[in-house]
């Protein structure tokens, strides 16, 4: 597969995927929301040509017929990476800041392309845990059999069900778009938990930091030095860089099509979080809670993440590791801006 098209190309994940397909001599084309973003990735590759890369302007991915026009190339693509979907906390309105984007962004995607770019024979969605795991009642061990329970009327309703919602009802809607519709092209999405790692995308602040790695940021920035750590909610975690490459492993993996990917490196807390930051950077010491409470339950659930090392050959970095590189990248956007 020599051309991929991949959406989204300017996000915190998108990005890595991006540098490891130049990197492996793809071709990419670029979906942005707007010019300015689109000209910041160029800029991180002044020595790639532009036959090598591209970006097209989509600026409302949930319009009908969005990516009509970005599917279509010359030479045509041979696979397509899905990764535009919001994730965010801060939201106006549910449906039209996250549901719909994330819903109709992913069906239309597929729907322009079984329309206009049959050359395409996988597509990859960036899916998340949010799409597996259950609140209401969890199991046991989570793999990819799991699905999240919720609703539209939930994921409306409620604000902290809102962002899981809109990952599970889009990762169902592409799952019933390929049985229902019958493309030329397989699919596989790709389910990870919360994602730790270095930004190698511009971001103009720490304010703008993808949500995973905000948790490190308060840290380093000392907001729990004297107050309590917040629940740190889901105990499982992996790195950026493992997620793009499970991504661009998938490309080339022919048994991987038809298949979801849980991708976790195992569990961690905010507090391990802290004892780590404290190792890698003692200089950092005195932001740190001076007394954080590990809160992982006794009887947390299990997870199985065999599958996509068995398919994908996908290995996995330490907490240890993660950390350090997300620290000094934060400290290093906090010195430019």
């Amino acid at each position: 597969m020599a051309k991929v098209l991949l959406t989204g190309g300017n996000g915190f994940i998108a990005s890595h995927i991006l540098d490891i397909l130049l990197k492996r001599g793809y071709d990419v084309v670029t979906t942005v929301r707007s010019q300015d973003r689109g000209e910041k990735i160029l800029e991180r590759y002044p020595h790639v040509p532009s036959e090598q890369l591209s970006y097209v302007v989509v600026s409302d991915i949930a319009q009908v017929g969005a990516m009509d026009q970005a599917v279509r190339s010359t030479p045509p693509f041979d696979a397509v990476i899905h990764t535009a979907s919001p994730f965010t906390q801060k939201w106006d309105d549910p449906v039209k800041d996250i549901l719909e984007p994330a819903l109709k962004g992913t069906v239309g995607t597929l729907e322009s392309i079984k329309n206009h770019a049959p050359t395409v024979r996988r597509v990859i969605v960036l899916s998340s845990f949010a799409a597996l795991i259950n609140y209401i009642s969890p199991p046991k061990v989570y793999d990819e059999t799991s699905w999240n329970p919720v609703t539209w009327d939930a994921a409306v309703s409620n604000p902290r069900l809102t962002y899981p919602g809109s990952k599970t009802l889009a990762e169902k809607a592409a799952w019933d778009f390929i049985q229902t519709r019958s493309p030329s092209f397989d699919l596989v999405t790709i389910n990870p938990p919360l994602v730790f790692g270095p930004t190698i995308h511009f971001v103009p602040g720490l304010d703008r930091l993808n949500t995973s790695n905000q948790r490190i940021r308060d840290l380093v920035q000392g907001t729990y030095r004297d107050t309590p750590l917040p629940p740190t909610g889901v105990y499982l975690w992996v790195d950026v860089r493992d997620v793009a490459e499970a991504h661009v492993r998938a490309l080339k993996t022919p048994e991987a099509g038809g298949h979801r990917f849980l991708l976790t490196a195992g569990y961690f807390s905010n507090k391990n979080l802290a004892d780590v930051i404290s190792t890698t950077h003692p200089e950092l010491k005195d932001r740190l809670p001076r007394d954080a409470v590990d809160d992982t339950p006794a009887d947390v659930y299990g997870f199985d993440n065999e599958k996509a090392k068995r398919v994908l050959g996908v290995t996995y970095r330490s907490l240890e590791e993660s950390v350090r590189v997300t620290v000094s990248s934060i400290l290093e956007i906090a010195d430019r801006s």
